[in-house]
């Protein structure tokens, strides 16, 4: 046992001299590349120009809605009737066009880079001067979201999939039994992507609920039924900042700065809003449930975090959680288990209800590891298993199948997940137990088969209120590349851009050039910190 903590304060030395290395790496070269090192230092002089980034989030998140939104897009579904414009048409065939490619490039990631610039930036600034008022950063989110409401889905098709399956929940089709192929020539099946076209859901009954009931005052029509589900998780956006800043402010914490950091995360908006995933109900739902437990209201916190795990099932652990803090850090081993008992009774309670109500049983727990097929090099544990597999190929072991490599790595990465959330757990109240939920999420995630920048707000909208240290330049580091996961791939956009007009290629990069170095206003030299603004000696 002595060996072993010898071992974790060893790994933890070395961690936090490579982690402050890397860290200041980067504010060096933000300091030196970029108009923050132009800057002289300043007194804070109060929130009134919180309207030059509202304005500038707008204009990237515009930006990003014109690169979604042209014919020939590569960031979204390019299907006759995929969205209500921008979508090619089913009567003509049109050549699709290189300058229309480019420019949609072009606006996407130029939005891209400067919504990230500007999140920053702000981010920074909440961080050194807390007080900003809460219904200015409201206004602010709905401004930087509105783009978002009207933009084709973006970066995924996994919502014409939610749009099939409450086509057939409406039909009393089991989505548990089969794929929303089975609804034959419907028209909701047309945009399904094939990768899924034979998958039963691994959603909970809460979901499958909402999105028949969607379906039931949008059908036949599936775009109205897309659109529905864009305008359901934009409200569970708006319940994840409500709970956030109710959260924070229970935890003694900056509610503007959570605020920031979680509802108006880039991360949020682009994949929760934009692509319109159920991630956002399952978070909404269990941020409340954790503002709640909190606040010291246990019984209704155990409801909303076991509606979050009838979307989705990971939401669970923060069950588990609030059950084991449930009578404080005094209590023994003994006492709690009462409150884990009352926990499981009123989680199989409401669980019991939406699954009666949805009408399809427990199917979905058996379909919960469906994704398991997608096999992406972003999953530690995958890419694990990949790489071993082709250095064993190389060397000659032909007959080595890749299946059975990768059950046994995803299998070493949930353990360790597991091990890991058992840790902390245990440590829970003395590390703080939503910060360590919130890590316990985002393990989860980064050890899973799958990783998918969407399954990072489960944790991160959590951290956002609770974390400590270096965990900060972390939670900005994951919101700021979270999103650039689900893009198409860099290779065939590589590809793609070598074959097109070199004109549009150098204009593309000077103006994506452009907006990384753009000065932003004087504003950004607030989220510097006095010491670091003052010029080397």
């Amino acid at each position: 046992m002595n060996r072993l903590k010898s071992t974790a304060k060893l790994v933890r030395r070395d961690y936090e001299r490579v982690a402050r290395r890397f860290e200041t790496g980067v504010t060096m070269l933000e300091h030196r590349y970029t108009p923050l090192g132009r800057f002289t230092p300043g007194p804070f002089e109060g929130w009134s120009f919180l309207w030059q980034p509202a304005i500038l989030g707008f204009v990237a998140m515009t930006s990003i809605l014109i690169g979604g939104s042209l014919t020939d897009s590569p960031f979204k579904l390019a299907m006759p009737d995929s969205w209500f414009f921008g979508a090619p048409s089913a009567e003509f065939t049109v050549t699709p066009s290189a300058t229309s490619y480019i420019l949609s490039i072009i606006f996407m990631y130029g939005g891209l880079v400067l919504l990230m610039r500007v999140w920053l930036r702000l981010a920074e600034v909440m961080k050194l001067h807390p007080g900003a008022s809460i219904k200015s950063l409201w206004w602010m989110l709905l401004l930087w979201a509105t783009p978002m409401i009207v933009a084709p889905p973006l970066f995924s098709r996994d919502v014409y999939s939610y749009a099939a399956q409450g086509e057939m929940t409406f039909s009393h089709i089991s989505p548990y039994l089969f794929g929303p192929f089975t609804l034959g020539s419907s028209p909701y099946v047309n945009l399904v992507d094939p990768l899924w076209g034979n998958a039963p859901a691994p959603y909970g009954p809460f979901f499958l609920f909402l999105d028949g009931s969607i379906d039931r005052f949008t059908r036949p029509h599936e775009l109205w039924t897309v659109l529905g589900l864009r305008l359901l998780e934009t409200v569970a956006v708006a319940m994840i900042g409500y709970g956030v800043v109710v959260l924070a402010r229970g935890l003694n914490r900056d509610p503007g700065e959570a605020f920031v950091l979680s509802a108006m995360n880039p991360l949020v908006l682009l994949t929760l809003i934009g692509g319109a995933h159920n991630d956002a109900i399952m978070a909404g739902f269990l941020v409340v449930g954790i503002a709640l437990a909190v606040k010291r209201h246990p019984i209704w916190a155990v409801f909303f975090c076991s509606c979050a795990a009838a979307i989705k099932a990971p939401a669970a652990i923060g069950l588990a959680f609030v059950a084991w803090t449930w009578l404080g850090p005094r209590a023994s081993i003994k006492d709690r288990w009462r409150p884990i008992a009352l926990t499981s009774v009123i989680a199989a309670a409401t669980l019991g209800v939406w699954t009666w109500l949805a009408g399809f049983g427990f199917g979905w727990v058996g379909n919960l590891l469906s994704n398991g097929t997608v096999r992406s090099w972003a999953a530690p544990a995958t890419a694990v298993g990949l790489a071993l597999t082709n250095t064993l190929h190389a060397v000659g072991f032909h007959g080595v199948a890749i299946g059975p490599v990768l059950s046994v790595t995803r299998l070493i990465g949930l353990l360790t997940a597991v091990a890991f959330t058992l840790w902390l757990l245990w440590h829970a109240e003395n590390r703080g137990w939503v910060r360590s939920l919130a890590l316990s999420l985002i393990l989860f995630v980064e050890l899973g088969p799958v990783v998918q920048p969407w399954y990072l707000a489960w944790g991160l909208v959590l951290l956002a209120a609770s974390y400590e240290g270096r965990e900060h330049f972390w939670l900005l580091a994951l919101s700021i590349t979270g999103p650039f996961i689900g893009l198409p791939g860099g290779r065939e956009l590589l590809v793609d851009l070598v074959h097109s007009n070199p004109l549009l290629i150098a204009l593309a990069v000077a103006i994506v050039g452009g907006v990384l170095v753009l000065p932003m206003g004087r504003w950004t030299q607030w989220s510097w910190p006095t010491k670091e603004l003052e010029p080397a000696t």
